[in-house]
């Protein structure tokens, strides 16, 4: 029989100096790191220990001796349990000091780079409500906070809509506001909730997979466009058609209205066939051409790709695009082009755009938005990056003047980088969601390229993620 390993004690008195690992803040304990979810850098608090390893403990605040002031009052009543903000305790300004901060060690002690100038970083216009797009669940057996459990309440009720608990699969919060998305989404969210318990009809348990309501996904557009998508587990049709139509009477800004039936497993709807109810099968997101002069337009489905705070949005393009200082004679590659967002931005300052993405359905938008905006010199190619970005791709569309990247969070193939270096091309801008991997393809590209310019850009206030943006030269 294995030795127990045994319970360490609450940690008390821990100062918090730092922020690391996933946002978490950091102290000290006996000369271990112990990295601490909910406190904020300055606190001082007790530990209680979730996880040991023999490096570093981890663990969470339960109760604090002396508040930072870098602490600021939490705008949602669900902070500590939904998992969605977890900077919503320390105020932005420190916010996007960290963020810049962890740019930079990254940078440094991962690709071992300095880039020649360094921007400030770039922060969100909005801290709240800059999302365009939200997924709830619905479950029938909600999520009770240690606090209710040990209130004198009954909660005979269970049937709730929200998010999942963080770590927990088949665990869903009961959300009664979200601050995250503009409304109608708490007001649509909570209707549909509150329609269906009104009627007792089953929520869904993905124990059991057994229930009717499952899932919802709601985008809210610039253009004042709402999207709706409703995921049913089984097609009740009367409580269907009845619940989509007093939705569209009671929310008449809902300009597009579809559903689904999952009876699948899992709630991805990529493989579902989804049906429109009401309205077009899209709704129209909006973005500021770089000139100034009009705008670009993308229609955007279920299970379309876009940047989920589109303001912001706007402002990391503008960055790239001033990063790459595009000629009118120049031809630009679009590495990991998604819905081919960046590739059409760019299109107007450049001879010719090439985008080139895994997924088919993305290329097939990006080709979509090119047509119905009149871009006619921006062309798109599927397929995994390391087998089309090949010597037989350069020689069939000639050698890019320009290469822009945004890969995923696992950063480039390392036959993708092998491939940069190979063709040496003048410039580059790299924009990535993970600096550590973006620093990982920098320390490889070193070889050839130096980085000139370096600039973070804060797309998602409230959490510890961070965007950043590179431009790179050939070495002389």
């Amino acid at each position: 029989m294995g030795r127990r390993s045994k319970r360490i004690p609450n940690l008390e008195q821990v100062t918090l100096t730092d922020i690391g690992n996933k946002g978490k803040a950091v102290g000290r304990h006996n000369d271990r790191v112990v990295f601490v979810s909910g406190g904020v850098p300055g606190d001082v608090v007790d530990v209680q220990v979730t996880k040991k390893r023999r490096a570093y403990l981890e663990g969470k605040v339960i109760n604090v001796h002396e508040y930072s002031p870098d602490r600021v009052a939490p705008q949602c009543e669900h902070f500590g349990v939904c998992g969605g903000c977890k900077w919503q305790n320390l105020g932005y300004d420190k916010q996007l000091f960290y963020k810049e901060k962890e740019v930079r060690e990254n940078l440094r002690k991962i690709g071992h780079i300095t880039p020649n100038e360094l921007h400030p970083i770039l922060g969100s216009a909005k801290q709240y409500r800059y999302r365009n797009k939200l997924e709830f669940s619905f479950t029938d057996n909600k999520w009770l906070t240690q606090a209710q459990l040990e209130s004198d309440e009954t909660f005979e009720e269970r049937r709730g809509a929200g998010f999942h608990i963080p770590g927990f699969w088949d665990k869903v919060l009961d959300i009664d506001t979200c601050h995250l998305q503009p409304e109608p989404s708490n007001a649509i969210r909570n209707f549909i909730r509150d329609w269906a318990i009104e009627r007792d009809l089953p929520f869904f348990n993905p124990r059991s997979q057994e229930g009717w309501l499952r899932t919802m996904m709601i985008r809210v557009a610039s253009t004042g466009d709402v999207l709706v998508v409703i995921q049913f587990r089984t097609e009740l049709k009367d409580e269907r058609e009845a619940l989509l139509n007093d939705l569209k009477e009671n929310f008449p800004q809902i300009t597009s209205l579809q559903y689904a039936i999952n009876p699948k497993g899992n709630d991805t709807m990529y493989d579902l066939d989804i049906k429109t109810f009401h309205g077009q099968p899209f709704i129209e997101e909006a973005m500021p051409k770089y000139s100034g002069e009009g705008e670009l337009r993308f229609k955007l489905g279920p299970k379309s790709f876009y940047q989920t705070n589109p303001d912001q949005a706007y402002e990391l393009y503008k960055v790239a695009l001033d990063m790459a200082r595009i000629q009118p004679s120049d031809v630009v590659f679009d590495l990991y082009t998604g819905t081919g967002t960046i590739a059409l931005f760019m299109a107007e300052k450049a001879k010719e755009v090439i985008g080139i993405e895994l997924v088919p359905e993305a290329i097939e938008d990006a080709k979509l938005n090119a047509e119905n905006n009149g871009i006619d010199n921006a062309t798109f190619y599927t397929g995994d990056m390391k087998d089309v970005f090949t010597d037989e791709f350069i020689k069939k569309h000639g050698r890019p003047d320009i290469i822009v990247t945004d890969p995923p969070r696992e950063g480039m193939h390392k036959d993708v980088v092998a491939q940069l270096l190979a063709l040496e091309i003048p410039r580059m801008v790299y924009v990535s969601c993970n600096s550590a991997t973006q620093a990982r393809d920098l320390g490889l590209l070193a070889e050839k390229y130096e980085v000139l310019q370096s600039r973070a850009v804060d797309m998602f206030p409230q959490t510890h993620h961070i965007e950043n943006v590179v431009e790179l030269a050939l070495k002389a």
